[in-house]
């Protein structure tokens, strides 16, 4: 007798997020969709997560639009499910009361049925608000279980079967009402055996009504054994993707798994040739997007530094774009000891992201010389109880460095007394921005997406999609000579760049080519000799300007803000005296030691 396993289709959010940095566009990829529907998938996960932000920050248009286009295209009967960080719901800060009601309130006025709802840090009472209010507003809510294994080497009372059960209890005791249960893997580092056991126990505690889902990926090279290993514990449920976004990052292909359970007891209930024409289809769609050769391969340094596949592109583009993949191992590596030192949170979003900033910092500054704010408050206690103490060393760093001291009070009651969250203070900011138009959804948009939210309303709506062509014409340029046609003072001149060789009009010179702004030589710096000019400490990208020419400034005052890896860094002054020249302004990219502020003593 077959078993019938409920297959939820995760190319169109985690898909994207996992392989291109949840950056597609729409109208390029719902032929996919429909082609999907036509070939009997009937669940499917459609936004949420990183696929919010990411549409208004790089896609030019609006994650409420896309999933009215995406219901449209399924029909009003299919599962569209989508992804929410619990009290932190679709951003990485945690929330006010009443934005977390607004964003079930606004998704499920933008056809969502189910929304899986986790907690990184699996404390459990981050979930119950945020349950209660997926409920109210008519949704089905898939409560989670976070799951990872421990790096080699460590020990500790967490991510064991027995944590897990644990985790289970404190939510039947809780006061949430949930319709399905998820054990969701992000990094895919969770051993099957502990799959399997984990499960197993679930389904004697639950009974055998209680609908079961496992979530994992390919990154460590071993979700094919995962899936069968919690289906044989009594799983319902699997995710899985379709190519060209599966394997490597994402979760295994669906054809893939077919293949694997043939002859088995367990049926996907899928027909294969209709899934291969569906993934033709997807492939075609998919074609102008830059796939990132990480995106499609088995990490075995991946149990060392669990990294959740959705992370692990987002940062490896970013170090691309700000030209320091070189570093990526160093990073991956110092992964490790923030995973041990701060408390086992489990490596998904929000905390995989502060894992790897806080790597980032210690290589890129030197070990703890800074406390990232995420990781910091994280360890503090401002996102809830990690399932074990963090380190007090780094406790006691994180207070002096952030000027928060250490709480055990629940984080949403904190919210709900910042006068800089909630919806009253996102209706502020929209008013202030001169939108009169407080729909629920701009309130939200203006909540979860902050300053850039509130651009995109104002019709600023950036392109940042990685295309192929761009990928591979900057490849080109790389591998190759460059050759110009120059003008100069009305004479020509033709100008061949080849590594530091130049030959101009058939003579040949030896240069220097850096990267930035030439200076002619002998040209003056602005302010004279007793400038002090500060520099970038890591490549990045311009936020915010706080100085004008002509200030005032003393040591240690805020120059300006700058973005790498999604975590924002103040550039401090280290000289007193007037602000003589600043190089940049708001959106340049710049490199590490560039020329940002000259002060004059």
């Amino acid at each position: 007798m077959t078993k019938k396993v409920d297959v939820m289709i995760t190319a169109f959010r985690d898909g994207f997020q996992s392989c291109v940095g949840a950056r597609a566009r729409t109208s390029d990829f719902l032929p996919a969709v429909e082609a999907t529907h036509a070939a009997g998938i009937e669940h499917f996960e459609f936004g949420g997560g990183a696929r919010f932000q990411s549409l208004f920050f790089y896609c030019g248009e609006s994650a409420f639009d896309m999933m009215d286009q995406f219901r449209g295209a399924v029909g009003p009967d299919v599962n569209l499910q989508t992804l929410a960080r619990g009290i932190n719901v679709v951003g990485l800060d945690s929330q006010s009361s009443d934005v977390i009601d607004l964003h079930a309130k606004t998704f499920a006025a933008h056809g969502t049925t189910t929304i899986r709802n986790f907690d990184a840090l699996n404390d459990v009472n981050n979930l119950i608000y945020s349950g209660q209010c997926i409920k109210k507003h008519g949704l089905k809510h898939e409560i989670v279980i976070a799951m990872m294994a421990l790096p080699p080497g460590c020990d500790g009372p967490s991510h064991s079967p027995e944590f897990y059960m644990d985790r289970l209890d404190n939510i039947m005791a809780a006061d949430v009402e949930f319709d399905s249960i998820c054990f969701k893997d992000a990094s895919g580092t969770a051993t099957p055996a502990t799959v399997y056991e984990t499960i197993k126990q679930a389904r004697a505690k639950l009974g055998p009504d209680v609908h079961i889902r496992m979530h994992t990926h390919e990154t460590a090279g071993t979700s094919v054994m995962t899936y069968k290993a919690a289906l044989d514990g009594g799983a319902n449920g699997i995710d899985l993707s379709m190519a060209p976004l599966s394997g490597g990052t994402a979760q295994p292909d669906v054809l893939t798994m077919w293949h694997a359970l043939r002859g088995s007891e367990y049926d996907l209930g899928i027909d294969p040739d209709k899934m291969l024409k569906a993934e033709e289809v997807f492939d075609a769609c998919m074609e102008p997007y830059f796939m990132p050769p990480e995106s499609k391969t088995v990490a075995p340094l991946i149990p060392w530094s669990p990294m959740p596949g959705g992370a692990l592109t987002a940062n490896t583009q970013m170090l691309r774009d700000n030209g320091m993949m070189d570093r990526y191992d160093e990073c991956l590596m110092a992964m490790g000891e923030v995973v041990r030192r701060g408390g086992y949170g489990t490596s998904v979003t929000p905390v995989s992201q502060f894992y790897f900033q806080q790597a980032f910092a210690n290589v890129m500054q030197g070990p703890w010389e800074k406390m990232t704010e995420g990781y910091g408050k994280m360890l503090l206690g401002y996102f809830g109880k990690t399932p074990v103490a963090p380190d007090p060393e780094l406790v006691k760093l994180a207070s002096e460095q952030l000027g928060l001291e250490p709480t055990t009070e629940d984080p949403r009651a904190i919210n709900d007394r910042d006068e800089k969250k909630g919806v009253a203070a996102a209706k502020a900011k929209l008013t202030e921005a001169g939108i009169t138009d407080h729909t629920d959804d701009n309130v939200f948009i203006a909540a979860a997406c902050g300053d850039k939210g509130i651009r995109f309303l104002l019709g600023d709506r950036p392109m940042g999609i990685r295309w192929k062509k761009d990928v591979e014409k900057a490849t080109k340029k790389a591998d190759g000579p460059e050759a110009y046609s120059v003008s100069l003072n009305g004479k020509a001149y033709n100008v061949t760049l080849d590594g530091d060789n130049a030959v101009v009009n058939g003579k040949s010179y030896d240069v220097a080519v850096t990267e930035g702004e030439v200076q002619a030589a002998g040209a003056a710096a602005s302010g004279g000799g007793s400038d002090h000019i500060v520099t970038a400490p890591m490549p990045g990208a311009v936020v915010r300007v706080l100085v004008s020419e002509g200030d005032s400034v003393i040591e240690g005052d805020v120059l300006l803000v700058q973005e790498a890896m999604k975590m924002e860094t103040e550039v401090k002054s280290k000289y007193s005296g007037t602000v003589s020249r600043v190089e940049v302004k708001v959106g340049d990219k710049i490199t590490a030691a560039q020329e940002l502020v000259h002060i004059s003593a």
